[in-house]
């Protein structure tokens, strides 16, 4: 069969996943569908739907979309069987029930940010920077009842630099993922996906780290943490959804700020852990174990993101330590 031929649809939501769709838009793969969430309710009332990323993409290049709320609704599944898929694909979408993931004679694969079966869940990318991993990648998978647990297909490798944080790596992921999606499904047209079961991707005595859903309390910095552990919480969490914590003054009010992007500076102090250091005008740092975290980019609520010198310039009473 070729290319042309075969029946693909495609699932998927954030821009993460316009990136692959497009791959095998502009490639000439058979799209013959996209499903994706519903639009959002956006602004002050809830009354401006946002469509997502992925439909913006679909409806500009004249592909048909189908927006379920549930994915056992009899309706939902009657939509899906009239697309006769060879080939389901899945990026960044949701959890599949098997009635979805087994409709298709070649079966789903999924796009999974990062080299399973580590850091399996919804936030690949962020956790594995927070833990400090030098190296990440991509994985595509054949999806079955638990998940991110499926038979692996192809990966792709990626280092992690010192100074990169999420956003960074995630549009790096993005564009490598692009390419492993259509790599995979040459490889499924030519009968030649071999795919193996993720256990012997695991070395001896390796712990299995996860990545689950990240929430705003997971975000607070925990300012007793090592110097190393803080700033990569910090980056591994910037742009989005921002590392944050609690600036106090001398007075003792409180003000939230979230800590965009930070500089390492080892030192040997007796200063407790929290404590501010600054000038006033050009630098702001925080004592922690190992050293001091200098603050560079930062973001008081209702302000806009700013480098520390317009924060400090702006400043009435300077902050005398966080929590």
């Amino acid at each position: 069969m070729k290319k042309e031929d075969l029946r693909i649809v495609y699932m998927g939501t954030p821009d993460f996943a316009v990136a692959s769709l497009r791959a095998l838009v502009e490639g000439g793969y058979n799209v013959v569908g996209v499903i994706t969430m519903p639009d959002k309710p956006m602004g002050r009332h809830g009354s401006v739907l946002q469509a997502s990323a992925v439909k913006q993409y679909a409806l500009s290049v004249g592909l048909p979309v189908l927006q379920p709320e549930k994915l056992k609704a009899e309706e939902f599944l009657n939509a899906l069987r009239a697309w006769q898929a060879d080939l389901q694909i899945v990026v960044a979408f949701r959890m599949l029930p098997e009635v979805v993931w087994n409709m298709p004679r070649l079966g789903t694969f999924n796009l999974h940010a990062s080299l399973l079966p580590q850091y399996r869940g919804a936030a690949p990318i962020n956790w594995a920077i927070i833990n400090g991993e030098q190296e990440t990648g991509v994985t595509t998978f054949f999806l079955t009842h638990e998940i991110d647990t499926g038979k692996i297909i192809l990966q792709r490798r990626l280092p992690i630099a010192e100074t990169d944080d999420v956003g960074k790596v995630h549009d790096e992921l993005m564009t490598l993922g692009a390419g492993l999606v259509t790599e995979t499904v040459d490889l499924i047209l030519a009968g030649k996906a071999e795919a193996i079961p993720q256990d012997q991707f695991m070395r001896d005595a390796e712990e299995l780290r996860p990545a689950p859903k990240i929430f705003k309390d997971t975000c607070r910095i925990d300012w007793h943490l090592p110097l190393k552990r803080i700033y990569d919480f910090v980056r591994g969490l910037s742009p989005y959804p921002a590392a944050w914590t609690e600036l106090v003054d001398i007075d003792g009010k409180h003000q939230v700020l979230k800590v965009y992007e930070t500089e390492m500076r080892p030192a040997v102090h007796t200063d407790a852990a929290g404590t501010l250091r600054t000038d006033g005008k050009t630098y702001l740092e925080v004592a922690v174990e190992g050293g001091y975290l200098r603050l560079l980019s930062l973001q008081l609520a209702g302000k806009k993101r700013m480098p520390v010198s317009a924060f400090l310039n702006g400043m009435k009473q300077h902050p005398v330590q966080v929590e």
